[in-house]
């Protein structure tokens, strides 16, 4: 059965679907970054609500800013932006269809079909799934890098913007002009401080283009931090061909595990439908949640995929199912990265290492080690260097955490164990390949990376624990170097 509104009501009596009446919603969200994870988590935990008869007036529209977005834009209209959300449990597999987004918005050079829509009162929430990678930091100060060309093309040219933010800074000038007051702008990327950088980077552009303006969105405008947490695999034929034998024809499936967390600080200027009724957590102690997901979970993702990758591995399933890399993950999250992590009420750092285990074992969760792996420059960057930094300022061991950086390293090379060719995973392949080839003669050229190791790069226990590695894991291969640290 092909997936629309007309169809809902024939499709397979198994299949959970919208049980409230979708031509009733209206929007009060606009989301850009319409990917897998807001689909299977953040409509997911609203289309809940809406089943309860609640937040009917709180419906999505989607967003994307890139012409890459269009293809989904497509797909989503053509089912009537319903999507369906496959829960992939070593138990059963289940399917549910899901309602909250009621429309995509036109996708056009200068965003003003976005920038229009921002600024209708009726939106009081802005969110964003745009990536680690896409909030303009510069690595070298924590800075908005106000000479990324982008960026400079949106102090010159605000009505017409490029980025997501340049759009936010032009609705909320409308607003201001109309007298319609401001909007939330939600992060519900994987940040550790995600609504802070998110307000840095707004307020760092509004303030190069309109002072006066800036000033108005920091006076009432709210950025809630947030921690969010479900393992979503990217979707291709396969997926597309399990919804199929669930008897729905959807061009955009969603696969996912059995478990989801969400948890925001509450600052929402404008109002907020009510998640934590169906399960979300309001809290002002939003960090030491997201701390812990971040190091254990996030940073427990590259600890495993730069070695699955060369030991060809395709799924993150599949690395935990091999003995070194299962033990290799289970040695480092215990040594050197719960010892850097706080408990948090109803679970300690040993016991979600424990969970974290679990939910990278489920064989039936297909999420590639080259998925898991992309963007490693922003990834490193953000989950596993603070930890290595915080290690080498207690003095503690840092032997597994400098060889994850030396596995990235081998496996930015561009070749396999076996001889294969690593496609391009990075939006800085280029200059991350030419570092790494050329670090296996002399392992400091790949720290000398400042853009990404910063000082860390200087600290001689640290360069002189990743050349041991790196010349360790040229020489004897990766397995061998996993076994030498954990045997």
């Amino acid at each position: 059965m092909k997936l629309a509104n007309e169809t809902l009501a024939s499709l397979p009596k198994d299949v959970k679907r919208p049980r409230y009446d979708r031509s009733a919603l209206t929007a009060g969200i606009v989301h850009i970054g319409l990917g897998n994870f807001h689909r299977a988590h953040q409509a997911w935990y609203l289309h809940r609500l809406m089943q309860d008869g609640l937040a009917q007036d709180w419906a999505i529209l989607g967003a994307g800013i890139r012409p890459y977005d269009a293809a989904m834009r497509d797909k989503l209209l053509a089912q009537d932006c319903l999507t369906t959300l496959i829960e992939l449990d070593p138990a059963g597999t289940s399917a549910e269809v899901i309602g909250s987004m009621i429309d995509y918005l036109p996708i056009k050079d200068g965003n003003g079909s976005l920038i229009s829509t921002m600024a209708d009162p009726g939106i009081r929430i802005v969110a964003l799934t745009v990536t680690e990678g896409g909030y303009f930091i510069d690595p070298g100060t924590g800075a908005l890098n106000s000479s990324h060309p982008d960026i400079q093309h949106d102090i010159e040219h605000p009505a017409t913007p490029r980025t997501v933010f340049g759009a936010i800074v032009a609705a909320l000038k409308l607003r201001r002009a109309g007298g319609h007051g401001p909007f939330t702008v939600q992060s519900c990327d994987n940040l550790q401080g995600n609504g802070t950088i998110t307000e840095q980077t707004v307020l760092g552009l509004a303030k190069l283009a309109d002072p006066e303006l800036a000033d108005w969105i920091e006076q009432q405008c709210t950025f809630p931090n947030s921690m969010v947490d479900c393992i979503v695999p990217a979707t291709g034929t396969k997926e597309i061909a399990l919804a199929r034998q669930l008897g729905i024809i959807d061009a955009a499936p969603v696969t996912h595990e059995n478990y989801r967390q969400w948890v925001i600080e509450d600052n929402f200027c404008a109002g907020r439908p009510d998640w934590d009724k169906v399960g979300a957590i309001f809290t002002d102690d939003v960090h030491d949640f997201e701390t812990m997901k971040i190091r254990i979970l996030n940073a427990g993702h590259q600890v495993i995929a730069n070695a699955g990758e060369l030991l060809s591995l395709e799924t993150i399933s599949d690395c935990m199912a091999h003995p070194a890399l299962s033990s290799f993950f289970k040695k480092i999250q215990r040594e050197e990265i719960a010892p850097y992590v706080k408990p948090v009420p109803g679970i300690t750092p040993t016991e979600y290492v424990d969970l974290i285990e679990t939910r990278f074992s489920n064989p039936e969760i297909h999420d590639t080690t080259r998925r898991v792996a992309f963007d490693g420059s922003s990834r490193h960057t953000g989950f596993v260097l603070p930890i290595l930094r915080d290690a080498l300022d207690a003095g503690g061991s840092i032997e597994g955490l400098s060889l994850v950086e030396a596995l990235w390293a081998r496996m930015c090379a561009g070749t396999r164990e076996d001889g294969s060719a690593i496609e391009p995973n990075d939006p800085q392949w280029h200059s991350l390949t030419t570092a790494a080839l050329a670090a296996r003669d002399d392992p400091q050229r790949w720290l000398n990376q400042r853009q990404i190791y910063g000082e860390t790069a200087s600290d001689q226990r640290f360069s002189q624990s990743f050349g041991y590695w790196l010349n360790f894991v040229w020489q004897n291969g990766t397995e061998a170097a996993i076994g030498a640290y954990t045997n």
